[in-house]
């Protein structure tokens, strides 16, 4: 399957104008990613360092690639120069590199602090005093800004669950926002909810999404060597 152009515009028509969506090209060749870019997609998400590197070397300059994977701080200076948007943003240690490597290229690099909601080991996130705790770091980090938070739901059939997860990452958000507004204007972005649970993370304040399997099909996974 290439990109569902029928389906993004579907959803584009019944979400409301504020609401991003990030397709997540991720194993996904160059030409459904240019397939998407020729009806108006900009945002797109990869999970791998080198394949982003590839792609964004390869692609149109005015997209705008999000890192959605979990970043090694070894890593973060291959992206550091062109990377719209590092969504999973789980430590001090990370946000320090980030700030680094900013700082070497004299840029400010947009990033959202990734909260752990969900209840599985595979999952990772900041608690609520690790994320408090990084907000102050950030204060001195100047090649940093912190545009809002991440989570991701449990993998589960049970609705309940999620919306909890989500209900609870939505509260979080107004509050550090409440916090925040002041001195950081730019703390906008609540990002939850994928193919299988947008339409619950949008009804509980997420505004952006990050769409991969519904757009692309099922994922590609071959062999690959990263940097």
């Amino acid at each position: 399957m290439s990109f569902n152009s029928e389906t993004y515009h579907s959803i584009q028509s019944e979400i409301p104008s504020e609401i991003t969506i990030v397709a997540v090209s991720k194993t996904k060749p160059m030409e459904d990613l240019l397939e998407a870019y020729e009806i108006g997609v900009r945002d797109f998400g990869e999970n791998y360092v080198q394949e982003l590197i590839e792609k964004q070397d390869a692609l149109p300059k005015d997209i705008r690639w999000h890192f959605i994977g979990h970043l090694q701080s070894n890593k973060v200076k291959y992206i550091a120069p062109f990377v719209h948007l590092i969504h999973g943003v789980d430590s001090e240690k990370l946000l320090i590199e980030i700030n680094k490597q900013g700082k070497k290229i004299n840029r400010k690099i947009n990033c959202l602090l990734q909260v752990y909601i969900a209840k599985e080991e595979s999952k990772f996130g900041m608690d609520e005093s690790e994320l408090q705790s990084a907000l102050i770091k950030v204060q001195e980090l100047e090649f940093v800004n912190i545009c809002g938070l991440m989570g991701m739901a449990s993998f589960t059939e049970n609705k309940q669950v999620i919306q909890n997860e989500f209900s609870y990452l939505n509260t979080l958000f107004k509050t550090i926002k409440h916090q925040e507004q002041l001195s950081n204007p730019a703390f906008q972005i609540l990002s939850m909810g994928m193919s299988g649970d947008y339409e619950t993370a949008i009804a509980l304040g997420s505004n952006l999404i990050r769409l991969g399997s519904i757009l692309f099909g099922a994922r590609n996974y071959p062999a690959k060597t990263e940097i």
